[in-house]
């Protein structure tokens, strides 16, 4: 389809849309606490035609979004996150997120009316603190949809080929308090086994893959130094490219680390685990069509994939079916997320161009497979395969 065309189709919605995140921005609301974001979302939803679920997966501010058109045709899944940074505010560009894919699916609806396919939004919390997929995902969400697409603001317009698995643990050590000076005897340190599990994890990084991650933090060192520590807390990070591998490996030698440093010092712990992270299946072939759109309709500031990625829980999702997120460009290169040159930038009109660009490839994207059939049935089969590789390394 011609790219006027389908710029056409967005146009009329853009004065609405970036009404939307401009008003989403302003609402600021965290993770679980985004109850007006997604207000505003599924209000404007239901009233362009779509069925909503709301409150899913045990999610107050989680929603369902759907659309379809005929039987028989491809589920494109547009996910939208719309919490905010605490105590920052839309520092992430999460406000345009929604708006956008809005855009791309309303785009969809107009010009594609004679060919079966559906479409369904899923609104998904509290990115930036538990991982709201995370939780929907193990609850039954994403079933339902052959891919999975988003639309993210960054410094540049890109894809990600992958990023990084992650698990977190909460250790809390207990000893046995004593006078420092005299009975230390008497006494067996928490905050010794807190070190010794440091030390533990310092010497395995030379052992395991390279491109692993592992950090670690001390959350409470037990009091005084005249007194040996009867509690300590530890926070304790762990990544890897490899899903496969950060469990089957990582994990485990962790685990030991912390049984061996409570083993030399007579402490016991206990341990809390958080939702884990899981890395990215690429598709290569997604990701060409989304960045050949991004081309098609002029995207600014286009760039290849960051070298470099951190965790989310998109992830998650992209480890059971096909997805893509387009990062689109609202601020000069190199500027740090998080940051207040991204809030500044937020209401801006780069911000509002960015939504329209998301939502023209997005759409761009999503007509093409209904009009090439072949690309979605390439997409799944490079899926496959790279998800038999990853889960082949171990």
């Amino acid at each position: 389809m011609k790219k006027e065309t389908i710029k056409q189709a967005v146009a009329p919605y853009m004065a609405e849309l970036t009404k939307m995140a401009d008003r989403i921005y302003d609402l600021a609301e965290p993770g679980l606490e985004e109850v007006r974001s997604s207000a505003i979302l599924t209000d404007y939803l239901e009233k362009k035609g779509f069925q909503i679920e709301r409150g899913i997966a045990g999610l107050p501010t989680a929603f369902r979004a759907v659309y379809e058109q005929g039987k028989g045709g491809p589920s494109f899944g547009f996910l939208a996150e719309y919490d905010a940074l605490k105590g920052i505010g839309h520092a992430c560009g999460h406000h345009m997120q929604g708006p956008s894919v809005i855009g791309a699916a309303l785009a969809l609806r107009d010009l594609c009316k004679d060919q079966p396919y559906k479409i369904v939004i899923y609104g998904t919390p509290a990115e930036e603190t538990v991982g709201g997929k995370i939780i929907m995902k193990e609850k039954g969400c994403f079933q339902d949809i052959d891919l999975a697409l988003m639309m993210h603001a960054a410094p540049n317009t890109c894809v990600d080929v992958r990023c990084m698995a992650l698990e977190c643990f909460y250790v809390t050590f207990h000893g046995v308090e004593a006078h420092a000076a005299m009975s230390p005897h008497k006494g067996k340190s928490a905050f010794d086994a807190a070190l010794l599990s440091f030390q533990g994890i310092e010497f395995m990084r030379e052992h395991v893959l390279e491109d692993s991650r592992m950090h670690y933090t001390v959350l409470d060192a037990g009091g005084p130094s005249n007194i040996v520590p009867g509690t300590a807390k530890a926070e304790y990070t762990l990544r890897s490219y490899s899903t496969d591998y950060l469990e089957k490996v990582i994990v485990p030698r962790f685990q030991d680390i912390i049984k061996g440093a409570c083993l030399m010092t007579g402490t016991t712990c206990e341990t809390e685990r958080s939702y884990p992270f899981q890395a990215k299946i690429p598709c290569l072939t997604l990701n060409d069509l989304i960045m050949e759109n991004a081309r098609k309709f002029e995207a600014p500031q286009l760039a290849g994939p960051r070298e470099k990625t951190g965790s989310t829980d998109f992830g998650n999702v992209m480890y059971d079916v096909p997805g893509c997120c387009i990062r689109t460009a609202f601020v000069p290169e190199g500027t740090a997320a998080h940051s207040q040159e991204y809030l500044d930038a937020g209401k801006t009109e780069r911000a509002h161009e960015a939504i329209r660009s998301g939502s023209e490839i997005l759409a761009g994207t999503c007509i093409d497979m209904i009009e090439r059939p072949e690309l979605l049935k390439q997409i799944k089969e490079e899926f496959r395969k790279r998800k038999q590789e990853e889960t082949a390394k171990i």
